[in-house]
């Protein structure tokens, strides 16, 4: 089969079309045998069909709007008539219709009068290439409710705390601090994820332990990340919200376990990538059922190197625009250097943001990540905190 495939490489001399075409001609055969594969080794109610997970493959989705006045009991015959054809149903609920989204080849639908079933209002294809997440599928925007604070709506929540969890002192010093300022979250890694095999990994588990002491003195939720699809069970035993990194937002096996694991994520832009393949990035964890879901941008990578990364703010009436996510910003990360996280911190209440991921450290200079430089004082992020509010009220929201 390689055989095949690399003497097609050879004859198609450089040719992109030629090289596809011997491609899919070589693995054609054997699309059953590697979808079958796959679904096993997803252990995935989502997991493609064969035909989609290779050349040549398709998957289709369009949406089903019921009427205002449509029944459980009718909303449910439909998702079972969907689900005999063979296809995957996903049930969004809103204030005025309930939206059945319908994933796979719709061709499996054959006659099925779909339209013209008791409580169907209307069907309609998302052709955007996320389909979850796209605002043809939810027309209003999702709100993600942790522990009474809610992401999406009204409220402003403010998300705040160190880089790493270093002590259990550390850790409940600091979220006092910030809970005294106004945050509804600590934030602070126990799992790091370092560009570098010798700086700092995080403490683990004993660092979760150090997260949840901090929780129990002062009622704030947790929010801190994980990086393995293995230790998904592990932090979401001890954390209000998981946090995906910029470095794993293309990890798909992850991605599918925090999917499973319906516990509220937060999803970080990876640094290189574009807002679609962000978008379809939170895809995979719509996909498997977990509907809460917060996109962050963090900062992406361009030719500008005076900071450490370039916060794009464009991103939030984007996202807005194109997706019912709820999106909040850490211009922490967004910007790596402490004198310009206020100004951007403000811009991005600004642009929209649904929220605020913020790094307070009480000590910034013996951080042991060395991402002192980019976190707040207690005293700045106080200051902070009082400055929004006016910005805050002139956008209709509240802090």
């Amino acid at each position: 089969m390689l055989g095949i495939f690399f003497n097609g490489l050879e004859r198609s001399r450089g040719s992109v079309g030629a090289i596809a075409n011997h491609a899919y001609k070589a693995w054609k055969p054997h699309l059953p045998e590697i979808g079958e594969f796959a679904s096993s080794l997803l252990n995935s109610s989502a997991a493609l069909d064969a035909t989609q997970l290779c050349v040549g493959g398709t998957l289709e989705t369009m949406v089903i709007v019921t009427k205002t006045d449509a029944t459980a009991e009718q909303i449910g015959t439909v998702v079972k008539r969907i689900e005999a054809a063979g296809l995957k149903a996903q049930i969004s609920t809103g204030e005025q219709h309930t939206v059945i989204g319908v994933i796979g080849d719709k061709s499996l639908l054959g006659d099925i009068p779909i339209e013209s079933m008791s409580g169907v209002e209307r069907t309609m294809p998302i052709t955007a290439p996320f389909k979850l997440a796209s605002r043809q599928f939810r027309e209003e925007p999702t709100i993600v409710a942790v522990n009474g604070t809610k992401f999406g709506g009204k409220q402003l929540p403010v998300i705040a705390g160190p880089c790493a969890v270093e002590s259990t002192e550390q850790i409940v010093t600091i979220a006092k601090l910030v809970k005294n300022a106004g945050a509804s979250f600590i934030r602070g890694g126990a799992f790091k994820p370092r560009t570098g095999p010798y700086s700092f990994q995080g403490y683990g588990k004993s660092a979760l332990k150090m997260l949840k002491a901090a929780k129990e003195e002062t009622g704030l939720s947790i929010v801190t990340e994980v990086m393995t699809p293995h230790e998904v069970e592990l932090v979401g035993e001890w954390t209000d919200v998981f946090q995906l990194g910029t470095r794993n937002m293309t990890n798909f096996y992850l991605l599918r376990e925090i999917g499973r694991a319906q516990k509220p994520v937060i999803l970080k832009r990876g640094m290189a990538s574009t807002i679609e393949e962000w978008l379809l990035a939170a895809e995979y964890i719509l996909a498997e059922g977990n509907p809460d879901v917060i996109l962050c941008e963090r900062g992406i990578r361009t030719f500008e190197t005076h900071t450490r990364n370039t916060l794009d703010l464009n991103a939030v009436p984007v996202v807005h625009e194109l997706s019912h996510l709820p999106i909040i910003v850490d211009p922490s990360h967004g910007t790596g250097i402490r004198s310009l996280v206020s100004d951007m911190t403000k811009a991005s209440v600004a642009s929209g943001a649904d929220g605020l991921l913020l790094e307070v450290h009480h000590d910034p200079d013996h951080s042991m990540t060395g991402d002192g430089a980019q976190s707040l004082f207690p005293d700045q992020f106080t200051q902070l905190m009082q400055e929004l509010k006016p910005i805050a009220i002139a956008v209709g929201r509240e802090i």
